[in-house]
């Protein structure tokens, strides 16, 4: 597909400032984009790439600084830029129906154009809504109940009794449902096995990175609420609780009920002790750990995770250490000599 530039400004709400006529066949970064693509920078350090860019065109705030390039203004460019990627890219749609490999169970339900792919296996009552999307080899165990525009990308699991609203997007290799870490220690040395008997419950517009797990709930729910983002290799322990639009980056741990209100965000590799909240809107810096309660609004860094300007403070201070340990040997040292 090729767009002038013009068209696209009205597409994307953006002002034109340079050549509308200026035909774009695609969108690309900065250092990657050609003739006749589209770049953008939302990020000001990026602003220095431009005279060398190859790109037709780039999208820009509109204070950022004039080009000869023809550029697109707006106050969210990197919103500008996903915007104009869905104009150009499309996604690879299967075609509709069920493979020859796939074995569903007779009690369970699909709804209107489903394309179900080689060796899915769906369980006994199963209910699924329109417009689903199974990649090959995923699993579906019985009593489960899924919504519509639902896609399960290769190799998922959702087991047992999982609800699942609609536009769900679960990537490779996700577990939906596994058994939570429950035990109890005996006094021989021994554990006994806490059964698992609660579910899972994903909410609409929730999507699920690669390999990522979310637990049962020992009873209850372990749940993650309305439009919930969740990246690749987390670990969601059981009883927790995603609150809406949050997003939590690659690697996340979180223990068996935390508990995540709306709008928290979360670095990647954070660690969370287990059994807490995080207020809403809370934002938490890469590799940090939380061992307690968090109120709304906060950002916090480090582990234990503190303010952030505390952290900033504290990482600056870490170097100088031994060599402010060292003086303050000297010193004691001279008093010592003094005092004698």
């Amino acid at each position: 597909m090729i767009m002038k530039l013009s068209d696209l400004a009205r597409r994307l709400g953006c002002e034109l400032r340079g050549g509308g006529e200026t035909e774009i066949s695609g969108v690309n970064g900065i250092t990657e984009a050609g003739p006749g693509e589209l770049t953008f920078v939302a990020n000001k350090k990026y602003l220095a790439q431009l005279p060398t860019t190859k790109a037709a065109a780039v999208i820009l705030d509109p204070g950022a600084p004039e080009i000869e390039l023809p550029s697109l203004r707006t106050a969210k460019p990197y919103l500008a830029f996903a915007q104009a990627l869905e104009l150009f890219y499309q996604p690879y749609v299967p075609p509709e129906g069920i493979h020859s490999t796939a074995i569903i169970a007779p009690s369970a339900r699909l709804g209107m154009h489903a394309s179900i792919g080689p060796y899915v296996v769906i369980g006994e009552n199963v209910v699924i809504g329109d417009h689903a999307r199974l990649f090959a080899h995923v699993v579906v165990y019985p009593e489960v109940a899924i919504g519509h525009f639902f896609t399960a990308h290769a190799g998922v699991v959702i087991r047992e009794g999982t609800r699942i609203g609609n536009r769900v997007v679960l990537q490779s290799g996700v577990v939906i449902g596994g058994d939570g870490f429950g035990y109890v220690p005996l006094p021989d040395g021994t554990t006994y096995k806490i059964p698992q008997s609660g579910t899972v419950v994903l909410e609409a517009d929730v999507e699920v990175g690669a390999n990522t797990t979310i637990d049962r709930a020992t009873v209850g729910a372990t749940t993650v609420r309305r439009g919930a983002k969740i990246d690749n290799l987390v670990m969601i322990g059981h009883g927790c609780e995603i609150g809406e639009s949050a997003l939590l980056a690659a690697q996340v741990g979180l223990s068996g009920s935390t508990k995540l209100e709306s709008g928290v965000r979360l670095g990647g590799q954070v660690g969370a002790a287990g059994h807490l909240t995080v207020g809403k809107n809370t934002l938490v810096a890469a590799q940090s750990g939380i061992p307690h309660d968090v109120p709304a609004n906060s950002v916090i860094g480090g582990y234990p995770a503190v303010d952030i300007h505390s952290w900033r403070r504290y990482s600056a201070a870490l170097p100088k250490l031994p060599e402010v340990l060292r003086r303050l040997q000297r010193i004691e040292q001279l008093l010592e000599k003094k005092e004698g």
